[in-house]
Parts: C-alpha cells; sequence; structure tokens
C-alpha cells in the first residue's frame, strides 16, 4: 500500500466488490494494478425458515455507500486525491434476486440469496483469506431451497428430448439461478404482484439494484446488468444475447420488469451522490466472470479456480459456446466493450473445499484453529493411504450422485489425525482434478496451467499438492484481490474513460508465485485413480427409505401395528368383561402377544438372518 507521504501518479479505479458475507470498496492505480486502498462492511444474512436465506437490499447499499466514504477518508489520509479516481466497476454475488418499486425506490422483498456463506467473523473465512482484505464473495455454501417445489412443477412441463432451457442458456432447471426465486416471489409476495399489476415493479440481480440506486434510484436511476449477470437467470439466451420471449412465456415473467442488459465494460450511469458524485460506473461483472477477467484469462482453454469454503472453476472457451457433456454450466465469460465480441466459459464447481477444514475442526475436534491443518500436514508429508471422501450431502459435478455420503477409508492402526488432515487437503485437490478433466473433455484443450486464487491458496502445502495432483503449475498472483480487479480493470478499460489498456502488451507482468509438480506423472495417477476407487465406496449409501429421511418408518410396519391395535382391542374389551378367569385369560393373551411381537421382530432376524421389519 502507498506510503502516506507518496503522491500518486496516473488515473485510479474504484471497484464494488458486494458479496453474500460482506461488502467493499477498493481502489486500484490503473497504471500498475497496485491496490492504494479498501476498506469493507460485514453483512447479516436472515434465515426466516429453514432453508431459506435472505438479504436486506438496504442493507447491501448503504454497505456500498458506506464503504466507499471510508475509502475515500483513508486516502485522504494517504495525501491522494480522490478526483484521481476516474471509473468504478462493480462485482457482485450472482442469482441473488431482487424485486423492488421505480417509484419509491423501496425493495418490495428481502433479497433471495443464492448461497449463504460464513460471516467475515468466522474464523474459517478470515483464516483462510489470509491476507487484509478477506475475500468478499469466496466463502459461499448452501442454497436457498424454498424453490424446491417451484422447480419440480416446472420440471414435469419440460420434453424429455427437447430440454430447451439449457440449450437456451447453458444452464439446468435449478433452485440455485434467479428465474424460479423470481417465480416464487411473483407466487407468494403479494406486495410484489400488485407492484407488477401496477407497473411499479423492477427486477435485477444485485448488480442491477445496485447501478439503479447508484445512478438515482426513482430519480432518474439506470435500469440494467451486463451479460455475466443477465447470464445466470436463466431467462436469458446465451446465443442471441437477448432476453429470450420463450423462456419468460416458460417461467411466467413479465419482460418489462427486467433490466436492460448491457456489455461488461461501457459506462452506464453516473454516481448521484456521496464522495465521489459524478464518477461514471462502467464495468460490471458477476463475481467469477470477475475472478476470471482478473487473473488475465483472456486466452482459450485458460482457467482459474478460486478456493472458499467451495472452489469455483472457469474456464475460458472462447467465442465457441462449449455445451457439456460431464455436468458443468455453459456462462458468459465477459463481453468487454458494446462493440467488442461475447466470450464464454464452462464452470464447474467443488461443493466442500474450505469447509472440510471447518468440519475437522468444529465435528471431530481434531484442530483447533483453521491454520493447524497445514502444520499437521507437514508434519508427515503424506496420507499413508487414507482417502477422505467429503461427500457430506452427495457428490455433485462430474457425478451428480445425490446417494453418497462422505468417507474415510484406507485406515490403518498407524494413521493419526496428521494423515487425515492431509488426506483432507487432497481431497480439495482431487476434486479439483476431476472438474478440470471433464473441462478438458469437454473443450478438448488440456490445460498448461491453473491459475489460482481466494483465501485458502495460502495455504503451500495445499498449492503444491494440486500441482502434483493436475499433474501441471499452479500458478498464483501475488496480489489476491482479482475479483475487484476484474471489475477495476472492465471499468477502466470502457470507452469513454479508457485508463486502462486490455492489450496484452500493456497489461502489467502481475508477480506470481508458481507451485511445480513435484512427483512423477505415474505416481500421480496412482493416488488419482486410487481416489476414484474411494469415491465410487462412497455412493449409494442413502435410499428413499433411508432414516435421513426423517420418516418414522416404524409407525408404517405393518406387524407393529397389528400388535398395537389386537393389544389395545383386548385391553378395552377387558374393561367390559368381568370374573377373574376372563382377566387373567386376558392378561396371558396379551402376553402372547409381547412374545409373538418380540420373535417377529428380534428373535428371527437374528437366528435366520432376516431383515428388520421395521424397514418395511
Amino acid at each position: 500500500m502507498a506510503a502516506a507521504n507518496k503522491a500518486v501518479l496516473g488515473p485510479l479505479v474504484g471497484a464494488v466488490d458486494q458479496g453474500t458475507s460482506s461488502t467493499r470498496f477498493l481502489v486500484f492505480n490503473s497504471k500498475t494494478a497496485e491496490l492504494l486502498s479498501h476498506h469493507q462492511v460485514e453483512l447479516k444474512q436472515e434465515f426466516p425458515k429453514e432453508g431459506w436465506v435472505e438479504q436486506d437490499p438496504k442493507e447491501i447499499l448503504n454497505s456500498v455507500y458506506e464503504c466507499i466514504e471510508k475509502t475515500c477518508e483513508k486516502l485522504g489520509q494517504l495525501n491522494i486525491d480522490i478526483s484521481n479516481i476516474k471509473a468504478i466497476g462493480v462485482s457482485n454475488q450472482r442469482e441473488t434476486t431482487v424485486v423492488w418499486d421505480k417509484l419509491t425506490g423501496e425493495p418490495l422483498y428481502n433479497a433471495v440469496a443464492a448461497r449463504v456463506s460464513p460471516g467475515p467473523s468466522d474464523p474459517v473465512a478470515v483464516v483462510l483469506s489470509g491476507s487484509s482484505v478477506p475475500a468478499a464473495g469466496t466463502s459461499s455454501v448452501w442454497l436457498d431451497l424454498r424453490t424446491q417445489s417451484t422447480v419440480e412443477n416446472l420440471s414435469k412441463r419440460i420434453p424429455g428430448n427437447n430440454n430447451f432451457v439449457k440449450s437456451k442458456t447453458g444452464l439446468p432447471l435449478s433452485t440455485y439461478f434467479s428465474a424460479v426465486k423470481l417465480r416464487w416471489l411473483l407466487d407468494n409476495v403479494r406486495k410484489v404482484q400488485k407492484a407488477v399489476e401496477e407497473e411499479r415493479a423492477l427486477f435485477g440481480t444485485v448488480d442491477s439494484w445496485l447501478i439503479w440506486c447508484l445512478t438515482g434510484g426513482a430519480n432518474g436511476g439506470v435500469h440494467c446488468t451486463d451479460v455475466t449477470n443477465a447470464s445466470r437467470t436463466m431467462l436469458f439466451n446465451i446465443h442471441s444475447l437477448e432476453w429470450d420471449k420463450e423462456l419468460c412465456e416458460f417461467f411466467e415473467i413479465p419482460m418489462k420488469i427486467l433490466p436492460n442488459v448491457r456489455s461488461s465494460s461501457e459506462i452506464y450511469g453516473l454516481m448521484k451522490a456521496g464522495a465521489l458524485e459524478g464518477v461514471p460506473i462502467s464495468g460490471c461483472l458477476g463475481d467469477q466472470s470477475a475472478a476470471l477477467v482478473g487473473q488475465m484469462c483472456f486466452q482459450d482453454g485458460q482457467a482459474k479456480n478460486t478456493y472458499g469454503t467451495g472452489c469455483f472453476l472457469l474456464c475460458n472457451t472462447g467465442r465457441k459456446c462449449v455445451f457439456s457433456e460431464h455436468g458443468l454450466l455453459t456462462t458468459v465469460a465477459y463481453k468487454l466493450g458494446r462493440d467488442k465480441p461475447v466470450y464464454y466459459a464452462l464452470e464447474g464447481s467443488v461443493a466442500i473445499a474450505g469447509a472440510v477444514v471447518r468440519w475437522l475442526r468444529d465435528n471431530l475436534g481434531i484442530i483447533k484453529t483453521s491454520e493447524e491443518i497445514e502444520k499437521l500436514a507437514k508434519e508427515v508429508g503424506t496420507s499413508y493411504g487414507c482417502y477422505f471422501v467429503p461427500a457430506f450431502s452427495g457428490l455433485y459435478a462430474p457425478y451428480w450422485e445425490p446417494s453418497a455420503r462422505g468417507i474415510i477409508c484406507g485406515l490403518t492402526q498407524f494413521t493419526n489425525r496428521c494423515h487425515i488432515a492431509f488426506a483432507a487437503l487432497e481431497a480439495v485437490c482431487f476434486q479439483t482434478r476431476e472438474i478440470l478433466d471433464a473441462m478438458n473433455r469437454d473443450c478438448g484443450m488440456p490445460l498448461r496451467h491453473l491459475q489460482v486464487d481466494g483465501g485458502m491458496t495460502n495455504n503451500k502445502i495445499l498449492m503444491q499438492l494440486q500441482a502434483d495432483i493436475l499433474y501441471i503449475p499452479v500458478v498464483k498472483p501475488s496480489m489476491p484481490e482479482t475479483t475487484a480487479l476484474g471489475a477495476a480493470m472492465a471499468a477502466g478499460a470502457a470507452e469513454g474513460v479508457g485508463v486502462w489498456s486490455l492489450d496484452p502488451e500493456d497489461l502489467s507482468a502481475v508477480t506470481v508465485e508458481r507451485f511445480e509438480p513435484q512427483i512423477n506423472a505415474e505416481e500421480s495417477e496412482i493416488r488419482y485413480s486410487t481416489w476414484k476407487k474411494a469415491v465410487m465406496k462412497s455412493m449409494g449409501w442413502v435410499t428413499t427409505q433411508s432414516s435421513e429421511s426423517g420418516d418414522p418408518s416404524i409407525f408404517c410396519s405393518l406387524p407393529l401395528g397389528f400388535f398395537i391395535v389386537s393389544s389395545m382391542v383386548m385391553l378395552i374389551g377387558a374393561r367390559y368383561l368381568s370374573g377373574q378367569f376372563l382377566f387373567k385369560l386376558d392378561n396371558l393373551l396379551v402376553s402372547i402377544n409381547v412374545f409373538v411381537y418380540f420373535s417377529v421382530f428380534f428373535l428371527f432376524p437374528v437366528l435366520g438372518n432376516l431383515e428388520n421389519p421395521l424397514k418395511v
């Protein structure tokens, strides 16, 4: 960071990095890509019901204003003139859905979140960040699941041989994307329904909400989004780069509430308030696309992996829209100018990465702090044949196997917590390889190296393991704020701003740390094939009759039901029967019933190796 008595030459560019757990504003020197100052504000997440995740859109907006003001104050303390800030870019959590009133500027409901993350105060989020600026959008983990029934109903309307939703959007029909969240709001929130009927409602992802508010709101705010965020709504045709009439009719979404779709790099409007009033907002990218740009993955076949609670892998497929046959998503990577071509990407995600560290800490207690895992792994330098498949809620890409559950296998008397810690780190790397192998098969362009970012990349053991398991170099930039940098680059390069050149020869040389494979290819393949064997053993643990479903199957047992009903009948009948003999006879019959029940449910299954009828 610049010294307090040093004036900064050259134009500056600011970037809003709006994530699930925090908002940040960062300012870069456009000539050197140096981070000069930043400020961060933590955000709350609301859980009104189990499986629901919401955020307050006004809190998000106010956090942006606060971050901008505080960062400008810090720049003043560093003797840096804020009038040198020539543009602002926006990077945001994708898919999160906001609907608001265009006349009052008030949200009509909370933002329905796409994912939820441990807050920045969570020890894992802080430790894994490893920098002075915890990553705002890299620690996401669980989805808002309120739209599950909506998805199930919609899926019944898609012909089995004509999945027009995926062919137009590159996305599977899922609770994750914005269209079904918006459909839920239209079906369940009367304020939203009424505003749509009266033509007062506007819809957008978080970028749309912020740009509209920052450029004037109800007093002339610009209602727009960029192609990367639009491509995550399931309403956007990624081929024509327009909202799709057929998709909007399928989801029953009125097109008049949708934002205008713009490129990722152009002037959308000017700031209307605050310390940076009059500065153009000229860059907009969804967080993972912003990281791809910040990593300067501008060539076909270049890929980046962001390591947080999960992992997000994006591979630039160039101007070619590649559809995956291995469970990956097709998405828009970026379009850096109105007259510039659109670039596409394949995206895959690892559900459990940093989350496995938190599980070892909170559930097993084999580490007290998250940074201990690197120390433990370093002590042994091997898993000693132990493999950890963290399929806590099933296997995702490329398997998509919900019946799988987590396993730790290959244990011996020699295995200790250090080996399990090492195996947990290996699991992150093996999962990453599976995604990259799928990308290689889909693209036909084997990676020459992998560019990485995110909090977990500060773990050197993990990065070396990743290079060994992929058997290609892993490249980590010394400046970790790639997401914010990507938004700043897009803003500074916009026509009418022109302070940041994206020509390859003009891009600043970024200092990197490079991890080369240190094992031979044969050993790498042996370890990977053993991992695949462990994955196979994790499958099929959960069935539809599993106790995990919470179904009280004991009450569905016919033998038990017969026993309960017959016993109740005899006991009640005894009330109406007189005489000592009849009472004793009744007790005898009850005793016989108890013996029959014991025999059927416990004795016979043991002696005859039968299945317990309780599982009927």
